[in-house]
């Protein structure tokens, strides 16, 4: 999931690609995103970084008449990047908490998300409840990784082995090394479509929205809340969801409905 981490992919506006291997940034906005999360943000066969929040961060840019750069940063460190002002924002599938939200700042959600339990269809594990002793994957320090965590005593869930990503997890539970990899179930709903040897067998809501992160207060994020209400107003981000899971989003979700900022206590 970070195997290209010097990698930054940049983008005018969403309209032409370029690749640099140089330390400075040169776009008007540097975006972290873990590259290799997909369908989110993710290398296609042709090289080029691809995914619904990379087209939805290229849109946003295009209307905001800004250039962009994404460079690829494991999950756990896009939160001290963002607050640090090494990035100007970040995505990769990232849920708002109220945690969080003492330490930065999130524009309005746009995807309603629950966590999964995803095995080897030779497993012969079914759920939750057939992993008690049994080794679970996670990534650092995900809603999963914390939902894993917080639950261990009640499943009775073996070792936590934590990942920086979804590819190393999926390498260790097809080698056995895990039993079982507690994520994000778009991802894993995505991922494990054309592998018949994998399965995701249990939906573990958690209600989970998944916004674009700032650094504490950054006036940026209300620049970017106002985009995505007129994206929202448009159709844009439906016809996203649309694109890349194939299915129409409900109009109850944040996909669709217009929301406030999140506000932390």
């Amino acid at each position: 999931m970070t195997r290209a981490s010097s990698i930054k992919t940049t983008l005018l506006a969403g309209l032409f690609g370029v690749f640099a291997t140089g330390a400075a940034y040169s776009a008007d906005f540097t975006v972290g995103a873990n590259i290799g999360n997909v369908p989110w943000e993710f290398e296609d066969a042709s090289g080029k970084v691809s995914g619904f929040e990379v087209d939805l961060v290229n849109e946003i840019a295009k209307r905001l008449g800004k250039t962009v750069e994404f460079v690829n940063t494991p999950f756990n460190g896009l939160f001290p990047a963002v607050q640090s002002g090494r990035i100007n924002m970040a995505i990769s599938s990232i849920t708002i908490t109220e945690k969080r939200l003492e330490s930065v700042t999130f524009a309005q959600p746009y995807y309603d998300s629950d966590q999964s339990l995803t095995v080897t269809a030779a497993s012969g594990i079914t759920g939750l409840k057939d992993m008690g002793d049994k080794v679970v994957g996670v990534d650092t320090g995900s809603t999963g990784d914390m939902w894993a965590d917080a639950h261990k005593g009640e499943y009775k869930l073996g070792e936590i082995r934590r990942f920086e990503g979804l590819q190393p997890a999926m390498l260790d539970l097809v080698a056995g090394r895990i039993d079982g990899y507690i994520s994000d179930i778009p991802a894993l709903l995505y991922y494990v479509k054309d592998k018949p040897e994998l399965k995701v067998v249990e939906r573990i809501p958690t209600g989970e929205k998944y916004s674009i992160m700032f650094n504490k207060n950054d006036p940026l994020a209300t620049e970017v809340n106002a985009v995505i209400t007129t994206l929202k107003g448009e159709g844009f981000i439906a016809k996203l969801h649309e694109t890349w899971f194939g299915a129409k989003a409900e109009d109850t979700t944040s996909t669709v409905t217009v929301l406030d900022m999140p506000k932390g206590k």
